[in-house]
């Protein structure tokens, strides 16, 4: 018992805590980063991989559907910490890490959770969610390329028959149990017409499952050269690390390209309860950039844009200059960041004009962000103004900058882009 307890609160110093924020809730998310990395613990990109859920907020009633399907997916032991303010972030970790102790405490939840994930009946499958094969009509199916070369009905040789014109079209209910004998190895079927197979039995499909494990398969769609290529529809969001809260962007995809995308808010703006108000803009842009840097992979830039921003949120501007100041320069001299970021999601005076986005979005990615640390230098040292004319990008542009990516650099672009922070509606745009 000494020993198991000894290795659990080793396993605790390790834990890895899945981040969900609801719109709005900025200020509590930011507060259990701050508190994580005080006592050691990391972030989880996935369910799978996470011990605890951290609810930021009190989610709405679409969100919460979502944040309960996470918390299915999660393996044991887990604990959920809901916690609604910033103040409220040390105890709630202390009451998780507790819990995670709780040896009988998990024994009765993996008795008592479900063994398969709830699949809603609703989900979308990319259009196959209701197809039936039991009652499929294979009268027009064309049988003439199928090789029946391979196929064995016994010693009984057709070998000098000619089938080239036989009409099988009466063979509805035709048995060939009885072909026991029958060899049609040297048979050639390539004239032969299966048109009258109406009677044949395919009732085996009734039961097919195109979205297995809830996972919806490719359907058809036609490509820019008006061939057909298999669409996959797959949502980005609401819950996703270094993502947008509350956004879900609904992505079609040819292969790895996007060709389509709609976005929306998850249970619209506001649904989840008064927040603390609109960060102050340089806040909102070191997690911005913070964002942008940890999904390049860039880690102690993100740490030095973390740090900023924290000493920001306390009013510590010179420990916020120091930051910056280092920021700035690893992120100038990293070639790993620039070759990261050219070329993602590339915007010309014309895009701009088009979209209607602000002047500091011109570029790409990299240009954007050596825009956005500038102005958080200016901002830190307040030695120059931002601009109010020169706002953010609103949400409703985002499908049609992102159509036409490829989905590799889907969320680095959005992430390089200085969005708005609060939706006024839900549905924002469809691209």
């Amino acid at each position: 018992m000494g020993l198991s307890g000894a290795l659990a609160r080793l396993a605790v110093r390790a834990t890895r805590v899945l981040v969900v924020e609801v719109p709005g809730h900025w200020a509590t998310r930011m507060e259990v980063e701050h508190q994580l990395l005080r006592r050691g613990w990391r972030p989880a990109w996935t369910p799978a991989d996470a011990d605890v859920l951290a609810v930021c907020g009190v989610p709405g009633p679409e969100l919460s559907e979502l944040v309960d399907r996470l918390w299915e997916q999660m393996p044991g032991p887990r604990v959920r910490a809901d916690i609604t303010s910033p103040g409220t972030v040390g105890s709630a970790l202390d009451a998780a890490a507790a819990l995670l102790l709780d040896t009988p405490h998990h024994r009765t939840d993996a008795q008592e959770r479900a063994q398969e994930p709830e699949i809603p009946e609703d989900a979308d499958h990319g259009g196959h969610g209701g197809m039936d094969h039991g009652e499929m009509d294979h009268g027009e199916m064309d049988h003439g390329e199928m090789d029946h070369g391979e196929m064995d009905h016994g010693e009984m040789d057709h070998g000098e028959m000619d089938h080239g014109e036989m009409d099988h079209g009466g063979h509805g209910g035709m048995d060939h149990s009885g072909h026991g004998g029958m060899d049609h190895g040297g048979m050639d079927h390539g004239e032969m017409d299966h048109g009258g197979h109406g009677g044949m039995d395919h009732s085996g499909h009734g039961g097919m499952d195109m979205a297995p494990g809830g996972i919806a398969l490719a359907g058809g769609g036609e490509d820019r050269d008006g061939l057909e290529m298999d669409v996959l529809h797959l949502p980005l969001g609401p819950v996703l690390p270094f993502w947008p809260a509350g956004l879900v962007l609904r992505c079609s995809l040819q292969g790895d390209v996007v060709v389509d995308a709609e976005a929306s808010v998850v249970d619209g703006a506001g649904a989840g309860g008064p927040g603390p108000g609109p960060a102050p803009a340089a806040v909102v842009w070191c997690d911005q950039v913070m964002a942008l840097l940890a999904l390049a992979g860039v880690e102690d830039a993100a740490a030095c844009a973390r740090r900023a921003r924290d000493a920001l949120l306390c009013g510590d501007e010179d420990a916020a200059r120091d930051a910056v100041e280092r920021l700035d320069r690893t992120v100038r001299r990293s070639w790993l960041l620039r070759s990261s970021l050219r070329g993602v999601l590339l915007l010309d005076r014309a895009g701009l004009e088009r979209h209607g986005l602000p002047e500091h979005c011109r570029g790409d990615a990299h240009d954007r962000l050596l825009s956005r640390v500038e102005r958080i230098r200016a901002e830190a040292g307040g030695t120059e103004p931002t601009p109010a004319e020169d706002g953010g990008v609103p949400w409703a542009v985002v499908p049609d900058l992102v159509t036409g990516l490829e989905l590799a650099s889907v969320r680095l672009a959005v992430a390089s882009l200085d969005l708005d922070p609060h939706p006024a509606v839900q549905a924002v745009g469809h691209g």
